[in-house]
């Protein structure tokens, strides 16, 4: 079966896409799979370094952007679908995938009006715009969590999950901080801001540092900055003498979960996944700007199950954060009801059963 998989931007879109990808290739040896993407976006450096094929198109946001990217993005639709209609025929897929982000809207709006069988996949607690409209045309909806069924056509929808990559997977703490050049005997805080880092958590946690001075030497970190602020982040931890690991992008995120006793992010929906999947205790910071503060969404439903800590960005600042962090320290208990209460809510199957729907899908629609 060949699938184009379509979108991306964000990690929360992109490794969704990259695990249902891993998993049909396992399923044939004659399968294959073509990414379309933006080159603004994480997926063309990560894509290839997956191993997998990739083509771009111009596209970009529409809302919850200024005049002037709106204005752009509205000239480069007619654009992108051409572009897309060229790559669809190129590649001829057996069905068109999406999941999410800029690319999506055009490649799967036009493989639905060229006849070819589509699917979408929503990571999400609320569904973007792109899905809400895409949802109305395609063939099948998968979803992540059930109850924004309501909010697709009856009857097309399956309850997946959000896929995982497959190295997210439990690992040996002290395996992983080996491989890091960590110390296993230290308590470990993993702050995680997403694909790209996250400004003001940065800020936060820099703030928050004076705090473990008490700490020295039974406490470190590691931290994903996103390009912009490694370097002044690097430089503030050596300020304060604290010992830790500092990247843009940790591509073996699988290592550094599994080294944390305690991970500080957003709540992107691959994040919350990828949490559940390793079963990592967490406080969740919803980025407050996601598009219909979706991220909040995700960590509410997380609270509610017992899952997660969560603090407001309106409500934060260093003293609170370094509070919540050495409250969880001093209460390993209460560290290890929120790894249990969250491992309790994976889907590891869900690439599979996403997968499963695609063969399903095509074989009804006659085309394999």
């Amino acid at each position: 079966m060949r699938v184009i998989i379509a979108g991306g931007g964000t990690g929360g879109h992109l490794f969704p896409g990259i695990a249902i990808a891993t998993e049909l290739l396992s399923r044939e040896g004659g399968n294959d799979v073509l990414f379309v993407g933006t080159r603004e976006g994480l997926e063309e450096r990560v894509v290839p370094a997956e191993g997998f094929k990739i083509r771009f198109i111009h596209a970009s946001g529409i809302v919850h952007v200024g005049m002037w990217r709106k204005l752009k993005g509205l000239v480069r639709i007619p654009g992108g679908m051409l572009q897309a209609r060229s790559i669809i025929e190129s590649f001829d897929p057996h069905l068109v995938l999406g999941v999410g982000g800029y690319a999506s809207g055009p490649v799967v709006a036009m493989a639905r009006w060229m006849g070819f069988p589509t699917m979408i996949h929503e990571q999400n607690a609320v569904p973007g715009l792109t899905n809400r409209i895409l949802g109305t045309m395609v063939d099948v909806v998968c979803l992540a969590y059930p109850d924004v069924r309501n909010l697709f056509k009856s009857g097309q929808t399956f309850l997946t999950g959000n896929p995982v990559r497959k190295s997210m997977r439990p690992i040996n703490r002290a395996l992983a901080c080996k491989a890091l050049g960590l110390d296993p005997d230290r308590f470990t805080v993993f702050v995680l801001g997403g694909s790209r880092g996250a400004h003001r958590l940065n800020e936060v946690m820099v703030e928050a540092l004076p705090h473990f001075s008490a700490l020295r030497g039974k406490f470190q970190v590691i931290h994903q900055t996103g390009e912009w602020d490694e370097e002044e982040i690097k430089n503030l931890y050596r300020k304060e003498q604290v010992s830790g690991l500092v990247s843009s992008f940790f591509q073996k995120i699988e290592l550094t979960y599994a080294a944390a006793d305690l991970v500080v992010c957003r709540a992107g929906a691959s994040t919350v996944a990828e949490l559940a999947e390793v079963g990592r205790a967490a406080i969740l910071v919803p980025y407050p700007h996601a598009a219909k503060n979706h991220q909040e969404a995700n960590a509410r439903r997380l609270m509610d199950l017992g899952a997660c800590r969560m603090l407001l960005e309106a409500e934060l600042n260093g003293e609170v954060l370094a509070r919540e962090i050495l409250e969880l320290r001093e209460h390993p208990d209460q560290l290890a009801e929120l790894e249990t209460s969250c491992r309790s809510i994976s889907r590891p199957r869900s690439a599979a059963k996403i997968v499963d729907i695609a063969y399903e899908l095509c074989k009804r629609r006659g085309v394999l």
